[in-house]
């Protein structure tokens, strides 16, 4: 099968950056989306950012546009969000997904998914 290992978060202060990493394992995921997700204790989970298998095409929540960069290295199997800017409200636990397209992933949530890895921003 599949493994989806995030690491990379921690506890900022607002305005400071993060860099979170996704490692795949197991079975291939050769042509899959990889995306992230994020989700504070009392909200539903919120689609962040995605990336397609050439990187050629991303996709970015309205809340982190110009913020927030997706990036992968398929020979390293990881995808990467770099955080910029952070504010409070970026508060979450932040989980990578593999889907076999970006309507996939947004439209069902299905797919693989990693364990999460927490964020917080405070003062």
């Amino acid at each position: 099968q599949v493994q989806l290992v995030e690491s990379g978060g921690g506890s900022v202060q607002p305005g400071e950056s993060l860099r979170l990493s996704c490692a795949a394992s197991g079975r291939t995921l050769s042509g899959y989306v990889m995306g992230w997700f994020r989700q504070a204790p009392e909200k539903e989970r919120e689609f962040v950012a995605a990336v397609s298998w050439s990187g050629g095409t991303t996709d970015y929540a309205n809340s982190v546009k110009g913020r927030f960069t997706i990036s992968r290295d398929n020979a390293k199997r990881t995808v990467y969000l770099q955080m910029n800017s952070l504010k409070p409200e970026d508060t979450a636990a932040y989980t990578c997904n593999a889907d076999l397209s970006l309507s996939s992933m947004r439209r069902t949530g299905r797919g693989y998914w990693g364990q999460g890895t927490q964020v917080t921003v405070s003062s």
